[in-house]
């Protein structure tokens, strides 16, 4: 259905985008000194969109950007992507020039369409600089219920997660489906530390809404009833209602002594005002929610996903996590949960997270729009362009990574990475701001998994989607061989 409506769209607008096309680059290479990013923009309307997002579907989104950097330039090339005319920026140079000149030369992109699923109080007329500052507001109100030292006191909080999770639905269990079952517990502890919803049955509920509005964010935008961008919005208008409710509850639950300050970031987005002293508007409240719900699970749980299918591959690596994190076990007392210590001295098993990060990444890539004309490398971009930077273009590079495609967790030993080459997380001031607490969930999910079992993968070849991120076409599924202590 949806792609006939892209058909019908396309040949109603094929001649008249390709005029507005032609004249765009015409106008815009003549306006600044150099010349245009080398590359083609594919075909009208559409431009090379489907060739960039059919990499993914068939497991190798690197192909897109690799065969245009062997065939235009290492540094960056001029393509069309999401209905836009867009560059690509390559290498750690790239890398480093779009994080460096955030808000400066560049500023965050997203498609129009995401704006319809995750929308704001703002007024329609200033939408742009305004949904620019308060994203800018939000990353400075995120880092003090992220920095370390406030995620401290929710190590236990997410060990006890764990520890129910595990219990419910992988123990006494000879085979599961790994991915779903790494989304329920993301979510499960998003919901617990976002809104304090924790009951399971509440969370399973919630989850689904969750599951309608994800499937809709890369679909073809076509607002139009049986679509899964529509069926997107709904479930977006659905999911913001159900917040603004607990929105509501919670600032009575304040104002009576019911809830607390610190329990969750709900409350201290609540109780948390700007420089000016404003608090930030109830729908507003709801739709940030809604994004790090979305956010805060689907990454991870791709993450940890592809932690137990490498696990699955490399048996010495799996040995040298378990022996490492059996050490731990044997140090706590019957019943004790995790801590922020603990979690310290996981320092192989994070190395062996970060090459997973490297060779699987959750976030793939990110658009910024240049928001002044400048030079790049002697290339014109033209304002209003948007700029592409993809992960793959340094961490399955040979220049930084030799023999890229061999899982290496020592790699991470010592001073690491040279800057601006792992970016599992972004980098500069759009770096996420999730980073700690992300490290901290799968660590503890890997805790618990490689404490209770062995396994091996039942697909042996299963193919990996990326969709927009690494997923197993049939969810992973893999037996289980409990240990018989742990």
């Amino acid at each position: 259905m949806e792609f006939f409506f892209l058909s019908l769209l396309l040949i109603i607008s094929f001649l008249f985008s390709l005029s507005l096309h032609l004249l765009y680059f015409n106008k815009n290479s003549s306006v600044l000194p150099g010349t245009l990013p080398p590359g083609k923009t594919g075909w009208p309307f559409i431009g090379e969109t489907l060739e960039f997002l059919s990499t993914g579907w068939k497991g190798h989104p690197e192909k897109f950007i690799f065969d245009r950097m062997s065939k235009y330039s290492s540094s960056v090339f001029r393509t069309h992507l999401l209905l836009e005319n867009s560059a690509v920026f390559c290498g750690a140079s790239g890398n480093k020039f779009l994080f460096s000149n955030e808000n400066k030369l560049v500023q965050v992109w997203w498609p129009d369409s995401i704006n319809k699923i995750f929308p704001s109080s703002v007024d329609q007329n200033t939408k742009t600089t305004s949904i620019n500052e308060q994203g800018i507001r939000m990353r400075r109100l995120l880092p003090n219920f992220f920095k370390p030292e406030a995620l401290q006191r929710y190590v236990g909080i997410m060990d006890s997660i764990a520890q129910r999770h595990f219990e419910s639905f992988w123990e006494k269990k000879s085979q599961v489906q790994v991915y779903p079952l790494a989304k329920s517990y993301t979510f499960w502890l998003a919901c617990r530390l976002f809104v304090s919803i924790e009951d399971p049955e509440h969370v399973a509920k919630f989850a689904k809404p969750f599951d309608v509005l994800a499937a809709g964010l890369i679909s073809i935008p076509i607002n139009l009833p049986g679509t899964s961008y529509n069926r997107s919005i709904k479930a977006s208008n659905l999911i913001r209602k159900e917040l603004l409710m607990i929105i509501k509850q919670r600032k009575v639950d304040l104002c009576e002594g019911k809830a607390s300050a610190t329990q969750d970031i709900l409350s201290h987005m609540l109780l948390t005002s700007d420089e000016n002293g404003k608090f930030m508007p109830d729908l507003d409240i709801a739709c940030k929610i809604l994004g790090l719900l979305v956010g805060g699970h689907d990454t991870a749980s791709s993450a940890c996903t592809s932690i137990v299918k490498y696990l699955a591959e490399l048996p010495h690596v799996y040995q040298a996590v378990y022996n490492e994190q059996m050490e731990i076990s044997k140090s706590k007392a019957a019943g004790e949960l995790l801590t922020w210590d603990d979690l310290q001295k996981m320092k192989y098993s994070w190395n062996v997270v970060c090459e997973v990060l490297r060779l699987a990444p959750p976030l793939q890539g990110a658009f910024r729009e240049a928001i002044v004309d400048f030079i790049f490398n002697g290339f014109s971009i033209p304002k209003g362009w948007k700029l592409y930077w993809n992960s793959n273009t340094t961490h399955r590079n040979p220049e930084y990574f030799p023999e890229p495609l061999n899982f290496d967790p020592s790699r991470f030993e010592g001073s690491g990475p040279a800057p601006y080459t792992f970016v599992p997380f972004g980098g500069g001031p759009r770096m996420c701001p999730g980073k700690e607490y992300a490290r901290l969930e799968i660590l503890v999910f890997m805790h618990h998994i490689v404490k209770r079992f062995k396994w091996n993968k039942v697909i042996h070849d299963e193919k990996i989607i990326i969709d927009p991120m690494p997923v197993p076409a049939k969810g992973l599924p893999i037996k289980l061989y409990p240990h018989q202590l742990y």
